[in-house]
């Protein structure tokens, strides 16, 4: 090839067209480039001040939810065989009516259902003669009618009641006296050391039978009862006597409720290890009601190691709603948190969510979740609640809930309450769902359970419900920060389409529209089938812009969102159509709508730099990714005049961050002809080369774009030349080029431009950087070996061939001096 080939063929003019990547620089994706996704604060969520089922912020009526503030005293519960006391919620009845099983049933447990409930008989009229009418008196009566137990009295009543459950065994009663000289009349005695001594001399008692180990509570044979008998009397009946010697209203010190504690978890463990929980054991009742008895007790510490033991014996209906609002109330003191970290009950409430018929414990269920909702916002509660599979839990929950009762569930047909009471729960559900999405270590637990798609459908069957639906986008909100949620919940099915037309549905509700779109933005900030979803769904552009002209218009009342709501809403929409605009087919779509170019150009015209930022960033960011699109369509082409002007105001901003996002544009924007021209004319190009002396690589990457595309005009070449551009064009090659390959490669081609028609100066300078940048085995390398593979493909596809061709062509000059 002659030098003067050469030398024609080193005229071509390098313009700035985008920066858009090569197929064959696929690996440096990476790098900078002008289409940019947008980064945004979460939404804000306020900690709830006080600790409920709802929310103060619920869209439920106060008058037809559950209350979140009650009493609860041993009289709220209901005694075997008893008539339910006033104000009780009852279930309603089949068509055929049945007798419903006892909780507390001694020897009634195997029920005809066929059999129809009889009145019971008055009290006055009570035929008196068998263990079974006697039985059934005491058992009428009401628990916190019990007189409190004395010295003189103990062994009396007990011994009527043990007579009155098992006719023939009131002989038995010598056995509970073996160690009776260990306990006395206090209430300050040590309950746990006596439990222990009756289990151990139970167990020698049965090492001297002929049976070392028997299943009681479940055989029939006289053996077993005798065994059993043995048991009892040695055993649980000296420490249900200690139980009822506490009246009612008695001070107990912190020391005697310790040792109750101890005593009802030894009890509790002893009838564990003989299968006596549940309610097969036969004297279950009497248990009972000593257990309920002690809740009047009034401590907290007490009352949740009761309600572990009472749920252990299977109760249902009052009695199981009643102490799961027991366990409510409790767990509204962040005070008592610590007490569930100890204590076992914790496992105990996730049992009873594992239940099949959720439809005969709605109520129950509900308190049940409530609690752990509360408690799942202390943190160390929470990691535990992991640990024991908590977000499996709730999932599973929610589907039968959703699924709705079956034609075998127990109890009475659906009433109308019933997914009422299905909406209460899910809330708490969604709302502990939301409290364990802030640990960490939650991630593997929501995507392993593939919560996405259960959320989503909790979302579509109840969209209606504000609550649910405000939750359950909190937890995408959170969740869809971390890049393997964000993905999986974009391989959601149809979950685009359902966050559009809720947007749509609920466009007025702030805290749940911002919420949804924080998370569109998330899923279209990384996903490219998210952005084709969202673009692709009938009228889904449509409802993001009607929400833009909704939430840019003045409030006309002051109920309506304030400003920094309103603003906090823009920003979240804005930053998503930021986002859809990288996708080429929706960013050609969107830079030739009309109504959005004007919407975006109407922020930077109303709002103000200094009270909305953010705001006015992403504004302009938006404008720049449809800006790269300039088809004949392009509205934001046709408007380059009127985005010009709005642009020169953002540079003389205080803002570093309105200043480089606006001369982005101007990178854009001055491929056309008329637009540098007017920045020439309003000295824009002097502001923009004093951008070079920045010591941020982005703000003078953003200044290379508009100088290379001002130089392509010869006019313009010595104007660039006398402001003293090459040197500081130099100067940025010799300080960025090791660290960003990508800005140097644009450096060399702002040079090349300059050079163009005239004299460069510094070009010894500027050869020598180049003689070391183009040599590999001088460079130094990161040690990373990712980040090195980058940082080579971007010298090597990138920097290396146009620094190449910039040595040359002035090597070309040098040599022609010389021949000269």
């Amino acid at each position: 090839m002659s030098l003067m080939e050469l030398q024609d063929k080193s005229e071509r003019v390098y313009t700035s067209t985008g920066l858009r990547r090569q197929t064959s620089a696929e690996i440096v994706s990476e790098a900078r480039r002008s289409l940019r996704t947008l980064a945004t604060q979460r939404p804000f969520t306020p900690q709830e001040k006080h600790r409920q089922l709802f929310g103060e912020s619920s869209s439920r009526a106060h008058d037809g939810r559950p209350p979140s503030a009650f009493s609860l005293h041993a009289r709220h519960f209901e005694a075997p065989d008893s008539r339910p006391g006033s104000g009780t919620r009852l279930s309603p009845l089949e068509r055929k009516p049945r007798l419903s099983v006892s909780l507390d049933e001694d020897e009634d447990d195997d029920v005809d259902e066929a059999t129809l409930p009889k009145p019971p008989s008055e009290r006055g009229y009570t035929r008196i003669g068998s263990g079974g009418s006697r039985a059934r008196q005491l058992r009428a009566a009401s628990i916190n009618r019990l007189p409190p137990m004395t010295p003189n009295t103990k062994n009396m009543a007990l011994e009527a009641r043990i007579g009155a459950d098992q006719p023939g065994d009131r002989e038995k009663l010598r056995y509970s006296d073996i160690t009776e000289h260990t306990t006395n009349s206090s209430s300050e005695t040590d309950l746990h050391i006596v439990t222990k001594q009756r289990i151990a001399q139970t167990d020698v008692s049965s090492a001297r039978g002929s049976k070392p180990e028997v299943k009681l509570g479940h055989g029939d044979t006289g053996d077993d009862n005798m065994d059993e008998s043995v048991f009892w009397n040695s055993i649980v009946l000296p420490v249900l006597q200690e139980f009822e010697s506490f009246a009612p209203g008695d001070a107990v010190s912190d020391e005697t409720v310790g040792e109750l504690c101890i005593a009802c978890n030894g009890l509790h463990d002893a009838l564990a290890e003989r299968g006596m929980l549940g309610r097969q054991f036969k004297k279950r009742s009497t248990i009972l009601r000593t257990l309920f008895r002690l809740i009047d007790v009034g401590s907290d510490r007490l009352n949740l190691t009761l309600a572990k033991f009472i749920l252990a014996l299977s109760v249902s209906g009052n009695n199981l709603l009643n102490i799961c609002k027991l366990v409510f109330k409790i767990s509204r003191d962040a005070s008592n948190d610590a007490l569930f970290l100890n204590g076992c009950i914790l496992d105990s409430l996730l049992s009873l969510l594992h239940c099949e018929d959720v439809w005969s414990k709605g109520e129950a269920l509900l308190y049940c979740v409530g609690s752990l909702k509360l408690l799942s916002g202390n943190s160390a509660i929470s990691r535990l609640l992991l640990t024991k599979g908590f977000v499996g839990v709730l999932l599973q929950l929610s589907k039968r809930l959703m699924h709705g009762p079956s034609s075998t569930s127990h109890g009475s047909e659906v009433g109308v309450g019933q997914p009422i009471i299905a909406g209460h729960i899910l809330v708490q559900v969604t709302a502990a769902l939301r409290n364990i999405a802030d640990q960490s270590e939650s991630r593997p637990s929501f995507l392993s359970n593939k919560a996405f798609s259960t959320l989503c459908l909790i979302l579509e069957n109840h969209r209606n419900d504000l609550d649910v639906c405000i939750y359950v986008a909190r937890i995408f909100s959170k969740l869809s920060t971390y890049t393997e949620c964000c993905h999986a919940l974009a391989e959601t099915p149809r979950c685009c389409s359902l966050f559009l037309d809720l947007l749509g549905k609920h466009s007025r509700k702030q805290d749940l529209v911002v919420r949804l779109l924080f998370t569109l933005g998330n899923l279209t900030a990384k996903s490219t089938e998210a952005r084709e979803r969202v673009y692709e769904e009938e009228g889904g552009i449509d409802v993001l812009l009607d929400l833009f002209q909704v939430y840019q218009e003045t409030p006309s009342s002051p109920e309506q969102c304030r400003v920094p709501e309103r603003e906090d809403v823009l920003v979240k929409l804005i930053r998503l159509l930021a986002n859809l605009a990288i996708h080429p087919t929706v960013g050609t779509a969107l830079a030739a709508n009309t109504l959005c170019v004007q919407l975006l150009l109407e922020v930077l015209e109303c709002m103000c730099v200094q009270e909305s930022e953010e705001l006015v960033i992403n504004a302009v960011a938006t404008i720049n990714n449809l800006s790269f699109y300039q088809g004949e369509s392009s509205v934001v082409r046709s408007q380059h005049t009127h985005i010009s002007q709005l642009l020169l105001k953002l540079l003389l901003s205080s803002s570093m961050e309105v200043v480089l996002e606006a001369t982005r544009v101007f990178g854009n924007l001055s491929q056309i002809k008329d637009v540098r021209h007017f920045i020439v004319q309003h000295k824009v190009e002097q502001y923009v080369v004093t951008l070079l002396d920045s010591k941020t690589p982005d703000v003078c990457f953003s200044a290379c774009g508009v100088l290379i595309n001002l130089s392509a005009d010869p006019d313009n070449r010595a104007m660039l030349r006398a402001t003293g551009t090459v040197r500081k064009l130099i100067d940025c090659l010799r300080d960025f080029g090791p660290q960003d390959w990508h800005l140097a490669a644009v450096v060399c081609q702002t040079l090349w431009n300059c050079s163009l028609g005239g004299e460069l100066q510094h070009t010894q300078e500027m050869l020598e950087i180049l003689r070391l940048y183009v040599d590999r085995g001088a460079l130094q390398w990161p040690s990373d070996d990712g980040v090195r593979q980058v940082q080579e493909a971007c010298w090597e596809l990138l920097f290396l061939p146009v620094a190449e061709r910039l040595r040359q062509r002035f090597y070309i000059e040098d040599t022609t001096g010389m021949i000269s």
